[in-house]
């Protein structure tokens, strides 16, 4: 089944790729135009660091520690392993979960899942702070990098690992100019005790205890995505669909699980009966990638309600032709809907593909008149001749982020293609869509592949001048404003030149900023508060 979903995804990213590499090719690139529209092609390894405390109860920093990591390295842009696919490499090799790799044992586990870096490390707790310590292992050369460390306050220990995640992505990219303070603020928003309880839910090994400690986390931190999706996956796998649903449509949509939390609630609202509202979010993955496990599912849904599905069946089919389960589907929709002859057609490819499938034969001998015999350890009254159609309940996360990425190279090949200019107003767009959302790390790296594919766009500059003035770096958001003012009017860096005065206590500077963005964007929610608070700290000071 997988094997189609690829073979079909990848025609279609080699399709998309080859109308625009004629027109590619004759664009010339700098380095840092090249580098803004790279693919991901180093797989990186996250290791859980050593626990060098001498305390049982900080044994769930070494999780912690590759999570932190393994979130920041995905947001600069790198392709982090998963927990899970480390999980499974482990396992294939017969190594225990909790086992202190040696650099021979990290090098033959990077060997076993392709990865060309590992990242190894320790931490120790001294008093009321952490120091924590990693190093690069370059796999293709066989060297172990230079050995770097953060340190800070307990309370701080998620700022510690980003910005030892800051340091190890400028040794991997010398050339990597996100700014530390972005890396840090990254995280700033996820208290330590919610953390703490979500990395304690996942790695335990009793159902009951897991469940304990999600819950608390999402009590704690009630925004906190990556708790609700392991806590919708306890739900799920517990059978408590209605439950599950609930958690899984609290995962954020910029969160790297979306999608996969997206199927599952789909899943879960589907066995909770609610079948108009699992069509719905079934259709919304699809549209961001249309695999055909996912039509196939949004077409059952469909189907539930007395409605036809066929059209998304044929889909499904059309994705992963050589899955027998989206031809039976295909058929009984087509046999429901008056077209027996094609319904027949498609049952037998299904038996072609499935021939042990027990419910396909007794369906074709139903259709066709043939006396019916049950199948062994089948009723009589089981067989029907209009079953209902087959959902997909499992997700394989991997093969879905290998479909993302793979579109993600079809989109680089097509940014390419693009005058500077234009790549660099599409990538602004891009960097103001991640701004919207709260990330700022992966803001700030589009913002700055957009000013080195065009310096002249005041766009960027104002994108980077409220990157830099959500993380406190007060000067350079002033350059950035000023920057993208002198290359042409902008809202956005009037806003941030604004917001800077006012904290400084200049209110009249802050009050004309103010006013210079509300004549640009009159309609601005954003530039409308400022002006209020402006008027109220202006009241205040009189």
């Amino acid at each position: 089944m997988r094997q189609g979903i690829f073979r079909a995804g990848l025609m279609f990213a080699l399709a998309l790729a080859l109308c625009v590499t004629t027109r590619a090719q004759k664009v010339s690139q700098d380095a840092s135009t090249a580098k803004a529209v790279e693919s991901d092609d180093h797989i990186l390894l996250v290791l859980p660091f050593d626990n060098r405390s001498g305390q049982p109860s900080l044994e769930w920093i070494r999780e912690a520690s590759a999570e932190i990591l393994t979130q920041r390295f995905r947001s600069a842009g790198l392709a982090p392993m998963t927990r899970d696919d480390r999980r499974y490499a482990l396992d294939h090799l017969g190594l225990p979960q909790g086992f202190e790799p040696t650099r021979a044992s990290s090098i033959k586990l990077a060997d076993t899942v392709d990865a060309d870096w590992i990242v190894v490390g320790s931490y120790r707790v001294e008093a009321s702070s952490i120091v924590a310590e990693a190093r690069l292992v370059d796999v293709p050369h066989l060297r172990m990098g230079e050995a770097v460390t953060a340190q800070g306050p307990m309370r701080d220990m998620i700022a510690v690992f980003s910005t030892l995640a800051w340091k190890l992505t400028r040794q991997m990219d010398p050339h990597f100019s996100v700014a530390q303070e972005t890396f840090v603020a990254a995280g700033a928003g996820v208290r330590l005790d919610a953390f703490e309880q979500y990395i304690r839910g996942i790695t335990e090994s009793d159902q009951d205890e897991r469940l304990r400690h999600l819950k608390r986390a999402v009590q704690l931190s009630p925004t906190y995505s990556r708790a609700w999706m392991a806590l919708g996956r306890e739900d799920y796998l517990s059978q408590q669909y209605e439950d599950a649903a609930g958690a899984f449509a609290r995962v954020d949509r910029a969160d790297p699980d979306a999608l996969e939390a997206g199927f599952y609630r789909g899943l879960s609202l589907m066995f909770s009966g609610e079948y108009a509202g699992a069509e719905k979010v079934f259709a919304g993955v699809a549209k961001v990638l249309p695999l055909a496990e996912v039509l196939n599912n949004q077409g059952v849904a469909l189907s539930r309600q007395g409605k036809d599905g066929t059209p998304l069946f044929r889909k499904a089919v059309a994705a992963d032709p050589n899955a027998a389960d989206y031809h039976f589907n295909l058929a009984v929709s087509l046999k429901r809907h008056g077209s027996s002859a094609e319904a027949l057609t498609e049952l037998a490819q299904c038996l072609r593909l499935h021939p042990g499938d027990s419910e396909a034969q007794a369906v074709e001998k139903a259709w066709k008149g043939w006396p019916a015999q049950p199948p062994p350890g089948q009723e009589e009254e089981d067989v029907k001749a209009d079953p209902l159609e087959r959902i997909v309940r499992n997700f394989d996360a991997r093969a879905f982020r290998q479909a993302v990425q793979m579109m993600d190279q079809v989109e680089a090949a097509r940014l390419a293609a693009l005058s500077p200019h234009e790549r660099a107003e599409k990538l602004a767009e891009q960097a103001g869509d991640y701004l919207d959302r709260g990330l700022l790390l992966e803001a700030e790296r589009l913002y700055q592949s957009a000013e080195s594919a065009d310096a002249t766009l005041a766009q960027a500059h104002a994108g980077l001048a409220e990157v830099r003035e959500r993380t406190g770096d007060v000067e350079a958001a002033r350059k950035e404003a000023r920057t993208a003012l002198e290359l042409g009017p902008s809202a956005q860096a009037y806003l941030v030149l604004a917001k800077l005065d006012l904290d400084a206590g200049r209110i009249e500077e802050a009050r004309k900023e103010a006013g210079e963005a509300l004549k640009l964007t009159p309609q601005s929610s954003e530039a409308q508060k400022l002006e209020r608070q402006i008027e109220t700290k202006q009241g205040q000071k009189r």
